[in-house]
């Protein structure tokens, strides 16, 4: 999930079928693979001169070391990140604009972007022939290799990078070669989730989400990806929190933790932590995918070309990062979203849920609001907010009012959250509308929603950097509402700030009744 991304046929788009309209299905209950080659990159027709006018892209980046330092203190504290975005808007009458971001000086010393913040220009970050996504994951700094086995992983490599093929089938294998075991692992898993949150009630008058949720994620990839209940194994119940360190020394220079000014930003925001210190932590990590993961290994080794221990260190970061870091920001999200919507929105998923049959495949694809209130969640509040390239070449971008010349070399910015609540395309955009995608119409939005590093209604291969993953977040979202809503009738919550989505504490949980 993030720009979350987490590959059996070579050179194929192998996904889990997460279409608003039914697809045909082998039998009651599987999971539907789509399989589209893919052989050659397509080729872009020629740029048609844009119609709108051509302006400079307004906004400077400041002095050098100063104006990266001022606009990280914007971003962090003075403002915060969405009126940092708005107030440059405002002040430019433009969408698009120059800016720094952070963490600038000293941990990346060229932070300029040209900023893209509408739905009519995000979109060309996703462009392949115009861009590259060459270890921009994380944006204007790039995070050790040494806490990745020594391995760019597969996030970081533009499909350009001969490799890139290769660790993307491989991510597409895994998917695919134990789906007959995410439904029942599914139910499994969090059914002890919500027995742990019902007692903890119980107990204290309330429970906290986050915590239960990271642990029945985690145990759920292990056990439908790899085969393996991971408390059965030397990791134990470890694997939530070494891999929150793990993430930590990655982002703590885009995160806000809460911790003094002058200890976050003149240290966390200005010195990278050194990887040495989650070492030891990692190699747990590493060994529990290395003897769990075997059948993987073989195929990467022999059907892809890969090195075992490059391919061991992409399925440690697609599960953990990627997967596991989606269903971690996500899941606390869109249960906060729909449980601010109040009970008559509980009442109707739970009456379209029970009536349509329960968590199978071909049921759920009878649930028209269920499905919008999980497209919804990733329109208002996508689990990874940023995008990142570099031109590759000069083109022209547009916006709604206007076409900016960017120059071959230039980085590129989105700030995802604008581009998907932009009002020119939303009606009330700003609000979480639970049947917005529901029907015709609302399905023809569908291209505007773009959590996935592209729009939902394109798919993921090997010549794009669109998330493996996509059809597998959606289906696995779909199906925490549809086990939530089969066994409750409504719940309340309390909401507070975290550095990584939202902490939701569940203060009630009425049974189902009917």
């Amino acid at each position: 999930m993030a720009s979350s991304s987490l590959s059996c046929f070579p050179s194929s788009n192998l996904q889990f079928s997460s279409k608003t309209k039914p697809a045909p299905l082998l039998r009651p209950q599987r999971l539907t693979i789509t399989a589209t080659i893919s052989e050659k990159p397509p080729v872009s027709p020629p740029e048609k001169p844009s119609k709108l006018p051509i302006r400079k892209i307004p906004g400077d980046y400041g002095i050098p070391l100063i104006g990266p330092w001022r606009d990280r203190q914007d971003y962090f504290y003075n403002q915060g990140r969405d009126e940092f975005f708005k107030s440059r808007i405002q002040k430019h009458q433009s969408t698009v604009f120059r800016t720094n971001m952070p963490p600038g000086p000293f941990i990346s010393f060229n932070p300029n972007v040209v900023a893209l913040l509408d739905a009519k220009s995000f979109p060309a970050l996703f462009d392949t022939d115009k861009v590259e996504k060459r270890d921009l994951f994380t944006g204007t700094f790039m995070p050790s290799t040494d806490l990745t086995g020594g391995y760019r992983t597969l996030s970081y490599l533009d499909p350009s990078e001969p490799s890139h093929a290769k660790l993307k089938n491989l991510m597409f294998f895994m998917l695919s070669h134990r789906r007959d075991h995410v439904l029942p692992e599914f139910h499994a898993t969090f059914t002890e989730m919500f027995d742990a949150l019902e007692a903890e009630i119980a107990a204290k008058g309330k429970a906290g989400l986050n915590a239960l949720n990271d642990a029945a994620s985690f145990n759920f990839l292990a056990r439908s990806f790899y085969g393996v209940n991971p408390n059965d194994t030397k990791l134990g119940p470890d694997g939530p929190s070494i891999i929150s360190k793990w993430v930590l020394f990655q982002l703590h220079p885009l995160l806000s933790l809460g911790l003094p000014r002058l200890i976050e930003d003149g240290f966390l925001h200005t010195f990278r932590l050194p990887p040495f210190l989650i070492k030891k932590d990692y190699n747990r990590l590493y060994e529990f995918f290395y003897e769990n993961s075997a059948a993987i290994l073989d195929h990467a080794e022999a059907g892809l070309g890969v090195a075992r221990d490059e391919a061991c260190h992409n399925l440690l970061f697609a599960t953990c990062f990627n997967t596991f870091g989606g269903m971690k920001i996500f899941y606390p999200n869109m249960l906060k979203w729909v449980g601010r919507a109040g009970a008559k929105l509980h009442l109707d998923l739970a009456r379209e849920i029970r009536s349509a049959g329960g968590a199978g495949m071909a049921a759920m694809e009878r649930m028209p609001l269920m499905k919008s209130v999980v497209y919804e969640a990733l329109r208002i509040e996508p689990p990874v907010p940023a995008q990142y390239a570099k031109a590759k070449k000069d083109f022209v971008v547009e916006s709604h009012d206007a076409a900016f010349p960017i120059k071959e070399g230039e980085m590129l910015y989105g700030y995802q959250p604008l581009a998907t609540k932009d009002p020119r395309v939303f009606d009330r955009a700003e609000e979480f509308v639970p049947d917005r995608f529901v029907g015709e119409e609302g399905e023809k939005l569908l291209k505007h929603v773009l959590w996935s590093n592209g729009p939902e209604t394109e798919s993921p291969s090997v010549d794009n950097k669109q998330c493996a993953g996509k059809d597998f977040v959606v289906l696995v979202s779909r199906l925490l509402l549809v086990e939530f809503f089969l066994r409750y009738d409504s719940f309340d919550i309390e909401v507070a700030a975290s550095p990584l989505g939202a902490a939701v504490t569940v203060t009630s949980l009425k049974r189902a009744t009917f």
